[in-house]
């Protein structure tokens, strides 16, 4: 069995008199997270009380089965944290910072200096250890804070933005980079970004934020798997009209596309054998069939939408949220 990655027990932030984060509550178990939403939908804040540095108003939370508010001195140990914002110490070289950052994790000063070069060389900086984290391009201070939050070996790694302002070849090294730690079991991940396509890349879940509560909660395969009653079909021969109105006399919902194409929403008691049935007695071919899949912005609109009528939404087995 999975242990829940994060799990959320009714959780709530506020910060004056103004409610950040309200009641969330549901659990995200895959390798790798993409926690999206609008501007101020909350994403930081929920980061950072994951972190510790903001306490709950209400309710808890829970990484890899520990409680946020307690033990949080171990909990950080476990967790890596690469933040949106430069967090670097002036005129310190970069291998010096990771080693900093490694000792603060608690490993000892000798061995967090091996482990400095080590996770330099991973990320591509180590002909560029020694030089001041000053020097270093945008790409290249992304990289050392990658670098810093992977150094002590976390169990969590959690990603603030890690392309944001990149160009295209230091994004693809970031991505790949993400995928190999996450492929290698190295840690698990937690991605928060505002590109949908870092997201879909790289993640295999996703939590939407909006307006601090949630707004969809799913599996990105289990939720495109939902959609497969969507169809295209290309045919070709016979009287493609008379094909269709059978398809809705069958129950489905339907549309002529061009010459050739007819555009279809299938019954939930209907099966793709019983397409190629009629079109086997009006002698028509079925030169294509296409599912169409939803990508992960129709998910993420959808999920706006829905939020937006007060309807709820949720996946992988954790009940609708």
């Amino acid at each position: 069995m999975v242990t829940p990655l994060i799990e959320l027990d009714d959780l709530g932030v506020t910060f004056g008199k103004r409610a950040i984060l309200k009641n969330l509550n549901g659990s995200v178990k895959g390798r790798a997270i993409g926690l999206l939403g609008p501007n101020g939908a909350g994403k930081t804040t929920l980061i950072h009380t994951l972190l510790g540095f903001h306490p709950p108003s209400a309710g808890t939370a829970r990484i890899l089965g520990h409680d946020i508010a307690e033990n949080t001195k171990s909990l950080r140990a476990a967790v890596g944290y690469m933040p949106e914002r430069d967090s670097f110490v002036a005129k310190m070289s970069c291998v010096h910072f990771v080693r900093l950052m490694a000792e603060l994790s608690g490993i000892p000063s000798e061995a967090a200096l091996e482990r400095a070069h080590e996770a330099l060389f991973y990320v591509g900086l180590g002909e560029a250890r020694y030089r001041s984290v000053d020097t270093y391009s945008l790409g290249m201070k992304q990289l050392a804070k990658l670098a810093q939050a992977i150094v002590h070996g976390p169990r969590l790694l959690i990603l603030d933005e890690p392309t944001n302002g990149l160009d295209p070849p230091t994004r693809a090294r970031m991505i790949n980079l993400i995928k190999g730690i996450r492929d290698g079991g190295r840690a698990r991940i937690l991605l928060s970004s505002h590109l949908l396509r870092d997201v879909e890349e790289c993640c295999d879940e996703i939590l939407v934020l909006k307006d601090g509560r949630i707004a969809a909660n799913c599996n990105l395969d289990e939720e495109r798997k939902a959609n497969r009653k969507f169809i295209e079909l290309e045919t070709r021969g016979g009287d493609r009209a008379e094909f269709a109105e059978a398809i809705g006399r069958l129950g489905c919902e339907y549309a002529l596309s061009g010459e050739r194409h007819i555009k279809l929403v299938m019954g939930e008691e209907i099966e793709i054998s019983d397409l190629y049935r009629l079109a086997f007695e009006r002698q028509i071919q079925i030169r294509r069939l296409n599912y169409k899949r939803d990508s992960l912005e129709d998910i993420f609109l959808k999920a706006m939408e829905e939020e937006e009528t007060g309807a709820t939404r949720g996946g992988n087995g954790n009940g609708r949220l």
